[in-house]
Formats: structure tokens, C-alpha cells, sequence
């Protein structure tokens, strides 16, 4: 499944690679001829993405290389630094066309179009709108972020090329040259691509969120399993394109042997991977009540303390030890709230003055995972 991947992304990488150096070939050209900066803006950007291609090919197979001593988790963040590279070499196209194009705005040049610079315009549109669709529909469907990225902006570009056709024609007709501002907005488009593709660059190294239907439809599959009560505290870590490592909590029984726990979660993390692909190399436990009805009813009290305050998104692995007089449990409190610290030691007063016979172990959890 690995190589298909590969495979996939390589040879999809090649045909954009070949399909963008001979679009900038005939730009360059026409942009050489006609005088005009904003088709050879055009042309540049057609150069960044086919080196951008270029890098991605570099991105996937340093990424599929084995995981080794050094390197236990595999390399597939490499596809990542590659696509870093990448963004910053959009960014500098962007920043370079700019310059130029402003160069034309304070020094105005004649242009010379033609119908020939119409139809090389026109023929990259739709180069660029087929090439799009491919490379996108290919990066969905073995899940490359690079391949989606260079499929939407292979869109995009199409869309600027729209830009520059317009102000070709309209100089044509009206003698009017807005090709030096074109090309200005060219380079804007282009800046912020690079921007763009930088940021997703580094929350991908820097680790970002779940994505949420995972983490939903992941924790949705463990509960299923007979004798699981919750599954909180989902946390994966990415090393690359659909390899995904994490851990998580279960609320199990306080009447469950280790045999019975050991059953369940062997049994959870061979579904999970079978299923998604993700390997749960831990599997926590927080004990529950669930057989005395005095402790489920101050249970219940306790959550409606909670979450009479707003900024409380859950809370989970509620435990009252009657010999050892603890009630144990998590919260977890929005990452947005400014007063984190004093609400949860508003939290913890009101609960304690309300159970003082109590030891209250109120832990405050983290929002890692929807």
C-alpha cells in the first residue's frame, strides 16, 4: 500500500512537472517578446510549482524510506520539510515578481500582443484547469497534502492566467496596459500561497489538533466495545501521511480484573488499526462506579457543579474510594478562557464545601482532541 502510494504521487508529480516547464517555456517566450511582466509573473509561477513538484518527488521518497534506530517512528515527516522548502520557494517567486512588476509600474514599458499571445494564454487555462483537477483528485485519494496543494493551485493559477488574458485583450482593444498591474496582483496571489503553504508546513512539524471526525469516529468505535463506558483523552501524533501513533483512556468497571482490562484494550487497538490505520501503543484506564447508587447520584451532583460554568468543556474519569474518602476526576476547561486557574479553583471550593468529608482530586485535563 506504501509503494502504490509512492507510485502514485511520483508519477502524478512527473506529469505536473512536464506539463509546468512547458507552460513556462511558451510564456516565457511570449512574455519575452510581447515585453510583458505580467505573463513571464505568470511563467515564474509555473517555475515555482513545477519545483515544487520537483521536491515533493524528493518529500515522498525520503518519507518512505524504513524506520531505523535513529529513526524508530520512520521518516515520514520528511514529506513535510519538503513541503516547507517548497513554500519558501513560492514565497521568494512571489516577492521577486513583485519587485519587478513594480520596476514596470514606476518606469512603464510597451508591450506588443498579438493573437498568438492570446491563444498560448487561453491554452494554458485549460492546461492548468485539467492538470488541477487530476493532481487534486489523485492527492484525495491517497490522502498527500502536497498533491491536494498543488492540485488547488494549479486552480488558482488558472485563475490569474484569467487575469492576464483579460488585460491582454483589453489592450488590445482599448490600448490601455494594466499588464504591470496584473502582474502586482499576480505576485500577491502568489505571496500568500507561500504563506500559506509555510503555515500548514509548521503545524504539521510543530503537531496540530486531530482532525475531528478521527478523534469523533475513533472514540465512537472504542465505546462500542462491551465494557467501555468512555473514551477521553485522544491523543495522536503524526509522523507523516496516514501514520498516525497515540494513546487514550477508557472507562472501564472498578470491578474488572487486569485479565479482563488486558482483553479489551488488545482487542481495541487491533480494531483501531484495522480500521484507521492508527496504532494505540497505549491504552489507559480510569476506574468507574457503576453498582452503587449513592456514589452515581453524588456523581451526578458533581457534574451539574461543573458544568454550571460555561467554560467547562467535559469532564471524565469520575472515582468516590469510600475506604480511602477520595472522589478523583478530570476537567477540562476551553482553551480560550483567559481565567483558566481561578475557575477551576472556583470549581474545586464549591466542591469541596459542598462534600467536606472528601479528599476531591480534581485533575485539569487538556482539550487535545474533539
Amino acid at each position: 500500500m506504501k509503494n502504490k502510494r509512492e507510485k502514485i504521487v511520483v508519477r502524478t508529480s512527473i506529469i505536473s512537472i512536464i506539463a509546468n516547464i512547458l507552460l513556462v517555456i511558451f510564456k516565457s517566450i511570449i512574455g519575452i517578446l510581447s515585453n510583458s511582466i505580467a505573463i513571464i509573473s505568470d511563467a515564474v509561477n509555473n517555475l515555482s510549482d513545477a519545483l515544487s513538484s520537483i521536491i515533493t518527488i524528493i518529500g515522498t521518497k525520503l518519507a518512505g524510506k524504513p524506520a531505523d534506530r535513529e529513526h524508530p517512528y520512520g521518516h515520514g515527516r520528511g514529506e513535510y520539510i519538503a513541503s516547507l522548502i517548497v513554500s519558501a520557494i513560492v514565497l521568494y517567486a512571489g516577492l521577486t515578481t513583485i519587485v519587478e512588476s513594480v520596476k514596470k509600474i514606476i518606469t512603464p514599458e510597451e508591450v506588443e500582443y498579438n493573437y498568438l499571445t492570446i491563444i498560448i494564454l487561453i491554452g494554458a487555462i485549460l492546461t492548468k484547469c485539467i492538470l488541477g483537477m487530476y493532481v487534486k483528485n489523485r492527492g484525495k485519494e491517497v490522502n498527500s497534502t502536497s498533491l491536494v496543494a498543488s492540485g488547488t493551485d494549479a486552480f488558482n493559477d488558472a485563475i490569474l492566467s484569467i487575469s492576464v488574458l483579460i488585460s491582454t485583450i483589453i489592450y488590445m482593444i482599448f490600448n490601455i496596459n494594466l499588464e504591470a498591474y496584473v502582474g502586482v496582483i499576480l505576485s500577491l496571489f502568489i505571496v500568500r500561497t507561500g504563506i500559506e503553504l509555510i503555515k500548514e508546513s509548521v503545524d504539521n512539524m510543530l503537531g496540530k489538533r486531530v482532525e475531528s471526525n478521527l478523534a469523533k469516529s475513533i472514540k465512537k468505535d472504542i465505546v462500542k466495545e462491551d465494557g467501555v463506558y468512555g473514551a477521553f483523552d485522544l491523543i495522536l501524533n503524526n509522523y507523516g501521511p496516514d501514520k498516525y501513533l497515540g494513546s487514550v483512556h477508557i472507562e472501564v468497571e472498578d470491578t474488572l480484573t487486569v485479565k479482563d482490562i488486558d482483553r479489551i484494550s488488545r482487542k481495541i487497538s487491533k480494531n483501531i488499526y484495522n480500521k484507521y490505520g492508527v496504532t494505540l501503543h497505549t491504552i489507559g484506564v480510569y476506574s468507574i462506579n457503576t453498582k452503587d447508587k449513592k456514589i452515581i447520584e453524588i456523581q451526578k451532583d458533581i457534574r451539574e457543579i461543573i458544568f454550571s460554568h460555561k467554560d467547562v468543556l467535559e469532564t471524565h474519569g469520575f472515582y468516590l474510594d469510600k475506604k480511602e474518602k477520595t472522589i478523583s476526576f478530570d476537567i477540562i476547561i476551553n482553551f480560550k478562557t483567559e481565567n483558566a486557574e481561578e475557575l477551576y479553583k472556583h470549581i474545586y471550593d464549591e466542591i469541596k464545601d459542598k462534600y467536606k468529608d472528601y479528599k476531591i482530586i480534581m485533575n485539569l485535563d487538556l482539550d487535545v482532541s474533539d
